[in-house]
Parts: structure tokens; sequence; C-alpha cells
């Protein structure tokens, strides 16, 4: 039997510093760079956006990939581009770690969905509120205790 797979992948990951870099003409840009490298590394790419310091991908990871292997090659790839084509002064840089979290088939839309919407979600909630009710919602645990979100 061949090996099979079809895994769904919520990925976020921040701005070094969480600094405001992807400005409004980068972004659009930067979507259509992620698509490119999905289709050149065989990674489909249903969705991503995000906001000026952060930035969310729903893709398909291959069955002969880790997610930590994606993640470095797509965060790599599009820190090198944004520099060289955005930043001469080399400033822009992807924090080191990143949130991956597995997406049922069934809910592929309602996150392509909430990815499309990034703008009008936060302008309710930062990037760190989401973050911390992302975390709740997979029960996530850190320092031997759930991550507190809170409500509004």
């Amino acid at each position: 039997m061949s090996s099979f797979s079809i895994i769904y992948v919520h990925a976020i990951f921040s701005t070094k510093f969480r600094e405001p870099l992807i400005e409004a003409d980068i972004e659009h840009q930067l979507q259509k760079y992620i698509a490119g490298i999905g289709r050149n590394k065989g990674i489909p790419i249903i969705n991503s956006g995000g906001m000026s310091d952060h930035i969310h991908i729903l893709l398909k990871l291959p069955s002969t990939m880790s997610i930590s292997s994606a993640m470095h090659l797509i965060k790599g790839s599009t820190s090198k581009w944004i520099n060289d084509t955005f930043y001469d002064d080399r400033r822009f840089k992807w924090q080191g770690g990143y949130s991956a979290f597995s997406v049922s088939r069934s809910n592929v839309e309602q996150v392509k969905s909430y990815i499309s919407n990034q703008k009008e979600h936060h302008r309710y909630y930062s990037f760190e509120e989401e973050h911390k009710r992302m975390l709740l919602k997979h029960g996530v645990v850190l320092n031997n205790k759930t991550i507190d979100a809170g409500h509004k």
C-alpha cells in the first residue's frame, strides 16, 4: 500500500517582536508568494491572510513533509523575499516559533473564512488575545496551567 494522508493545518506566526512590517502593499503580494511556494513545493495553500504583525495560513500538508519542515520552508522563503523586495536594510524577520492546529475537513470552509476576515476580527481582538483564545480552544497547557484567554 502507498502512503496517503489528508492533513489540513492552520498555521500562525508573527513578525519578530510583533513589529507591524507587513504593510498593505506587501500583504497581497505576500499571499501570492506563499501560494507560489505551495505550488512549487507541493504544499496546497488553501488560504492565507493576516495583519501587519502576523499571518495565518491554511494548508494541506503532504504525506512526505513534517509541519516543521513546511513552516521552515515558508517562513524562510518569505522572509528572504520580503527583505529582497521591500527592505534593503534586511529588517524583516519572523519570530522563531509558530502555532499549528489540525483542521478537520468539515471545518476547512470555516477556517478559510476566519483567515479572510482577519481585518474585521482584529478590530475587536489583539493578536495576543486571538492567539490565547486559539490555544485555549485546542486545550494547550503552558507552564502547568491552561491558557486563560478571557472572554469578551
